[in-house]
């Protein structure tokens, strides 16, 4: 469906493609066609098997049944959702490997600086954004004919994703992109595939046109359904009340009926929507937090300096600005997990406040899904003071009961973002804090949640890079302008941008693009005047991870261990002593999570 176009020989062809997964089939005579300076989004819903689509599209999956073929001088450079940077010393030996024979030997180092990395960090201590960067470097820096790039926006701040923007305009690589990003979408996209219950469907428009398109798309289908259903009534009714079938039934059109029936049977249809709503607690004060002239250092570092401001009930605040800027910080002071070092935070009446951390950190790998949402201890969850069963609230997350048993470590990134916004919206609250929600959420879901949010009769508080999202839900935006300092924009992103005259840069960005030979020829040494990591705070770096990893296997095997049948009543000393030993390893993880992310805080803002 969608309109046709006239084009050479493609670079990239996939026909009549089929893949089964667990018994299920996934796609189901799948196409993909990528011609010369396309720009292609290929959308759908999480678990469709968008991303399968574009392994098999790279060669690195192989499909049970259909074809690929692709021009034999054409260089594809594939960008996967998790990169793998094992086996490289540092990001630039990383990047360099990408490099093929009478490629621009610079270019990886220019990448590298425009991306806010400097070539020599290690890959054994790289965050998530940082990994993503070098991976978006490799497959950029030979200029290939052809870029298949799973999610590259995630975990890129604002700038990072502008300037990933500029870059990919400029290049004549063809293009297919997956994104949770519709204005990334938006500007880069050309032609929309959409992956739909096993197969696709090609409109020759941008990602502008589809929600649009897709719905007429939808709308037909029902249309065609109810006509089908109709028949059935019709033939079922001749079957019963016609006269001749009292004698005889006419074998013919009994046989129409089967058929009929049949197709409505096996129709695949729409998978169901993903239902939203947050559990509301008590009305809080009119006030809910109020922040006077509130400031926080680490060392000589400056990360939130002389902050005022008021939060109502029923304010939507943004919190935006570059990585390093200290967002995460201002949300620690807001909210009362983190004392200012100067001024006051007042927090108002009848506070229920929920987290959504973005790094997932409430997920354990071995914790099934049904244990996650119950707490493991039950067959139902309260939500909103409704007693519902796990398998019928699962289901409003598109998770199928056969999921319940499976490990949280076997779920893609998208499943893995709705189990916890499931286990965050059965939580009472009126005040909702959320740092980066949108990772890994497909568009539909995005839908849901900014629809939720507009409903919800609580106070939002949201970092967020996604320029779209913020426009959707925030009623003022909170920049981050550098040194510490933080101004309060009315309306959603693109307001604070009209009325600032720039959205969010990176510190010394722009010189960093000007001068690429500069860059990559030579890096500026640091200045006398920086704050540097002590040794010890560079060792607690080093080695906090691998304690608070420890800590992690500790607490699971001592709350199994207190879990054990009749434990107490068989040692009662010893259930005391292995209980101790929790609360003991429990208060040592919280301590050093929190020094872990005092001391990341500060390297990335030196750093920056």
């Amino acid at each position: 469906m969608g309109t046709k176009r006239l084009m050479g020989a493609p670079l990239i062809q996939l026909q009549d493609i089929h893949l089964t997964f667990g018994g299920a089939p996934l796609l189901q005579g799948a196409e993909l066609v990528v011609g010369e300076g396309d720009r292609l989004c290929l959308v759908g819903r999480n678990g469709s098997g968008k991303s399968t689509l574009l392994k098999i599209a790279a060669g690195l999956v192989e499909a049970d049944r259909g074809t690929r073929s692709a021009a034999p001088s054409a260089t594809v450079r594939y960008l996967p959702q998790e990169p793998d940077l094992s086996g490289f010393a540092t990001t630039l030996a990383f990047v360099e490997a990408g490099l093929a024979p009478g490629d621009d030997p610079y270019r990886a180092q220019y990448l590298l600086s425009c991306l806010g990395l400097t070539g020599e960090e290690g890959t054994d201590r790289l965050s998530g954004g940082e990994a993503r960067r070098a991976a978006l470097a490799r497959v950029l820096a030979p200029s290939p004919d052809i870029l298949l790039l799973d999610e590259p926006t995630n975990h890129l701040d604002l700038p990072a994703i502008e300037w990933l923007e500029s870059e990919l305009n400029s290049l004549r690589s063809a293009m297919v992109l997956i994104s949770h990003d519709r204005r990334f979408l938006e500007r880069l996209s050309r032609a929309t595939v959409w992956l739909d219950r096993g197969l696709t469907r090609r409109l020759e428009q941008g990602f502008s046109a589809f929600e649009a398109w897709r719905d007429t798309v939808l709308e037909q289908e029902e249309l065609e359904q109810h006509k089908l259903d109709r028949r059935i009534v019709m033939e079922e009714h001749w079957v019963r009340y016609g006269v001749t079938a009292r004698r005889k039934r006419n074998v013919g059109r009994m046989a129409r009926l089967s058929d009929l029936r049949t197709q409505r049977r096996e129709a695949r249809r729409v998978t169901g929507s993903v239902k939203l709503a947050a559990s509301e607690g008590e009305t809080s004060g009119a006030v809910v937090i109020e922040a006077k002239g509130i400031s926080k250092s680490f060392g000589e570092l400056a990360v939130v300096r002389d902050v005022s401001m008021r939060i109502m009930r029923g304010d939507r605040v943004g919190i935006v600005g570059p990585n390093g800027a200290g967002k995460t910080t201002l949300i620690n002071l807001l909210t009362g997990r983190l004392a200012p070092d100067a001024g006051t935070v007042k927090l108002g009446a009848n506070l229920q406040m929920h987290m959504l951390d973005q790094r997932r950190d409430a997920l354990e790998p071995t914790v099934s899904v049904k244990d996650f949402l119950t707490g493991g201890h039950s067959e139902t969850i309260s939500v909103n003071g409704t007693v519902r069963h796990y398998a019928s609230y699962m289901k409003d997350f598109l998770f199928t009961p056969d999921q319940a048993r499976t490990p949280v470590r076997v779920l893609s990134g998208g499943e893995r973002g709705r189990l916890v916004l499931a286990k965050a919206l059965a939580q009472p609250s009126n005040l909702l804090v959320l740092d980066e929600p949108t990772n890994d959420l497909d568009l539909e879901t995005l839908d849901l949640l900014q629809e939720m949010l507009a409903d919800y009769a609580g106070t939002v508080i949201v970092v967020s890079h996604d320029r779209d999202f913020l426009d959707r839900v925030a009623t003022s935006v909170l920049m981050a302008e550098g040194d510490g300092r933080f101004i309060e924009y009315a309306g959603g992103y693109s307001d604070m941008v009209a009325q600032r005259g720039a959205g969010v840069t990176a510190k010394a960005r722009e010189a960093a693009v000007a001068k690429p030979a500069k860059a990559a020829a030579a890096r500026p040494a640091p200045s006398s005047e920086r704050r540097k990591l002590t040794f010890k705070e560079k060792h607690a770096l080093e080695t906090l991870p691998a304690r608070i990893d420890a800590l992690h296997g500790e607490i699971r095997t001592l709350r199994a261990k207190l879990a054990e049948d009749g434990f107490y009543a068989r040692d009662a000393k010893g259930f005391a002593a292995t209980a101790a030993k929790l609360s003991a390893a429990e208060a040592e993880l919280a301590a050093g999570e929190e020094r872990w992310l005092e001391l990341e805080m500060l390297r990335e803002e030196i750093e920056g």
